[in-house]
């Protein structure tokens, strides 16, 4: 028997380690993320912040400990659930936005649903819709070398929340953008992942990015300590 699971808990990091070879670079993390909370994790480069990110998307295998989504441990899911999980359930977005070059602004967004098996038609409707609700809808033809860099990191974001993901993970999704278009891209990022009831786990160096999250955390070396809710 394992702990009584919150109802409204969606994701949660219980005794987490991460090792690389010998160096533990996660220590005992401990973590719970609600349905529709932004959850912020911040910290110096090298401190072990976007390495436990990827333990929680299941990206990188535990050392120790568990993570749960829906109160089923990551661990226990085969490649082929956690490929599934990742693919339908979470969201992703990057610290360069890394979209695809050969791809439309439009299909770049609607990629998620067309991996899922969605038709193309239904996808690129889905993926027009967001990109419109993020002040995007005049690009959606455009390649992104066509796009600036803030416009980009939006496509990214609407890519992450396109197929309405239960969670979606952010990799400094500001980090390559100055101040004013990181607090646009950030504002719509959460507005839109609040309004659809998408809990966010959000990695930054940025205390002012942090400071727009419902819970916030700080990593050290590797371990995670809890800084409150707002």
């Amino acid at each position: 028997m394992g702990e009584a699971i919150s109802s409204s808990e969606i994701l949660s990091a219980a005794g987490v380690d991460l090792s690389y070879g010998t160096q533990l670079a996660v220590r005992g993390a401990h973590l719970s993320v609600a349905r529709g909370e932004v959850a912020a994790i911040t910290g110096q480069s090298g401190s072990g912040k976007s390495s436990l990110l990827y333990c929680l998307a299941g990206v990188l295998p535990v050392a120790r400990g568990q993570v749960r989504f829906e109160g089923r441990s990551l661990g226990d899911l085969g490649d082929d659930e956690i490929s599934t999980l990742r693919r339908e359930r979470f969201g992703f977005v990057f610290q360069y936005g890394e979209l695809l070059p050969e791809l439309t602004i439009e299909e770049n967004t609607a990629l998620p649903l067309r991996l899922a098996g969605q038709r193309k038609r239904p996808a690129l409707a889905a993926a027009n819709e967001v990109l419109g609700r993020l002040g995007l809808e005049g690009l959606a033809g455009r390649r992104p070398s066509q796009v600036s860099g803030g416009q980009s990191q939006r496509v990214a974001v609407a890519r992450a929340l396109v197929h309405r993901p239960t969670v979606v993970f952010a990799d400094e999704p500001t980090g390559s953008l100055d101040s004013t278009n990181a607090s646009a891209v950030l504002r719509e990022f959460l507005d839109l992942a609040r309004s659809r009831g998408t809990a966010v786990v959000l990695v930054t160096h940025d205390p002012a990015v942090a400071a727009q999250a419902d819970s916030r955390y700080t990593m050290t070396d590797g371990v995670l300590t809890p800084r409150g809710s707002l």
